[in-house]
Formats: structure tokens, sequence, C-alpha cells
């Protein structure tokens, strides 16, 4: 999916526990966020944005309260 199409989704609000966490992963990067994995937590940093985005898997989809905290942090950012 593109990331046009996730960030839809994520305004939406609608389906937060139906956003896959690859889409989810794609997004931030292409915000401009660095990945790094520790085990299964894929942390998300990005320079000028204090909060660090904590994510994992929950099956193929992303966990819905990250999803909500992804968009918060966007949000604030005027990231989306």
């Amino acid at each position: 999916m593109s990331v046009a199409k996730t960030i839809e989704k994520l305004l939406r609000g609608e389906s937060d526990t139906n956003v896959r966490f690859e889409e989810l992963c794609n997004l931030l990067q292409a915000k401009g966020f660095r990945m790094r994995s520790q085990g299964s937590h894929h942390i998300f940093t990005r320079p000028g944005v204090r909060e660090r985005l904590n994510l994992q898997r929950e099956g193929a989809h992303a966990k819905p309260y990250q999803v909500r905290q992804v968009r918060k942090t966007l949000a604030a950012y005027k990231l989306l």
C-alpha cells in the first residue's frame, strides 16, 4: 500500500486494528524516521521529534494503541 493511502487510513482513524505493521514502518521511514530493531521491538527516531516510537507486531498488524500513538505524534509535529 502506498504511503498516501496509509496516511489516509491513519487520518480516518476508523481501522486502528487493521493497519498492517509493514505499512506503518514504511510510513514512518518515508517521513524521515530511522528504524532500529531490538528483538521484537522496532524503535523509530527522527531529529526534531522528542518521542521515540516503539512498535511491535501483533501478527501481520501493528498494535492498535501504537497506531494511535503514531497518529498523535505525526499530527503534533505536522508530519501528516
